[in-house]
């Protein structure tokens, strides 16, 4: 008798052609994981180079609070408060991120179910999503990408908007109206 559970088969980068379409997209090595992980490590070492910093691992190497409060203070340009230089314990590594989070919080950057626990533990989900919201926040929503829009325009588009308004206007023979359907 065969067994039709519905566990997790992978050959190579191929997935099981059983599995659900859903649980493709939640595996660990899902290829927009993948990317999108390999993406954020490389914007945050782009920032990171000018301290001599980089990060190899998202999952890891944000864990001890000082790369992120590094990444935080280039983005934003101001220093942070007082933290631990050489976090050699869990709660040393705790209080450095909630530095980083706080800081985030006074300056009105919005996260949602991000905590110093899950990035020190390494919770790649909520790495990615903090991430986004610092590219979200210091990157799309920089003046440089509104070049040929009016004030006005500006101030009414959400940075998602101006991202792809963005990105029309650098290939204009795409028809790129979204983020899910046309890059696919």
């Amino acid at each position: 008798m065969e067994n039709h559970s519905s566990e997790v088969v992978y050959v190579g980068d191929n997935y099981d052609e059983d599995m659900p379409a859903t649980e493709r997209e939640l595996a660990e090595d899902a290829t927009w994981k993948i990317i999108q992980k390999n993406t954020f490590t490389r914007w945050c070492n782009e920032h990171l180079k000018c301290i001599n910093k980089r990060v190899a691992n998202l999952e890891t190497d944000l864990s001890d609070g000082l790369r992120l409060i590094g990444l935080i203070e280039i983005l934003s340009q101001k220093k942070m408060g007082k933290h631990n230089k050489r976090p050699n314990f869990r709660q040393m590594r705790l209080e450095n991120v909630s530095v980083a989070l706080n800081f985030l919080e006074a300056e009105r950057i919005k996260l949602v179910s991000i905590d110093s626990k899950a990035i020190v533990d390494g919770n790649l989900k909520l790495i990615l999503g903090l991430i986004w919201t610092l590219i979200l926040h210091y990157s799309i929503s920089m003046p440089m990408w509104d070049e040929e829009e009016e004030v006005e325009e500006k101030s009414k588009a959400t940075p998602k908007q101006r991202l792809l308004g963005w990105i029309q206007n650098k290939v204009p023979q795409m028809p790129i109206t979204n983020f899910k359907g046309n890059w696919q």
